[in-house]
């Protein structure tokens, strides 16, 4: 019985090894501490976040505004010097360069994130597989030490009754049972 019933709640090999392989990474990353498994920025990826953080910001949004107002107030309202007439070519060119320049950077600061978010995602996986195998492993535990209580007990089952037929069927068995 404990033969068939071990049989049922043993982990494979395969599980045992990713287990193994799961617990040692765990303690090396442990080891090494949160920010020693982190790679330096390079100055390209901090400029990049650095513009990205900037052009994403509502002060970005409303110094730009405010800049955008004055040079079109500027230049419907000056009657001596308009540098940039009507249709402000000069400031879409001023503006298509910014856009220009200011994609790539923002590119590149996402698709950095891109990578970390998908390190985090490998990492929150094989936490849960491992919590998975430990909870596995803990049933597979319960289970053993119920089958073993269980034995013991249908042993002392055993025991108990075995004493009592020897009892009853004992020189005083006669004086039990009227």
């Amino acid at each position: 019985m404990q033969n068939s019933g071990s049989l049922k709640s043993e982990l494979h090999e395969a599980e045992k090894r990713l287990l193994a392989e799961l617990r040692t990474l765990r303690r090396a990353l442990r080891g090494k501490g949160s920010r020693a498994g982190e790679p330096r920025l390079t100055a390209g990826q901090r400029i990049a976040d650095t513009v990205a953080a900037t052009m994403g910001s509502w002060t970005f949004i409303i110094i730009q505004s405010v800049i955008l107002l004055i040079w079109i107030i500027l230049n419907v309202t000056a009657y001596v010097q308009q540098w940039d007439p009507y249709p402000f070519i000069l400031l879409n060119l001023a503006l298509s360069f910014q856009a220009a320049y200011a994609a790539p950077f923002i590119m590149m600061s996402q698709n950095r994130q891109q990578d970390i978010d998908r390190k985090a995602a490998e990492h929150d996986y094989q936490v849960n597989i491992k919590a998975e195998l430990e909870i596995e492993l803990l049933h597979q535990k319960i289970d053993q030490l119920r089958e073993t209580e269980v034995l013991q007990l249908t042993e002392a089952v055993n025991e108990l009754t075995a004493q009592l037929r020897e009892a009853r069927s004992g020189p005083g068995a006669a004086a039990i049972s009227s």
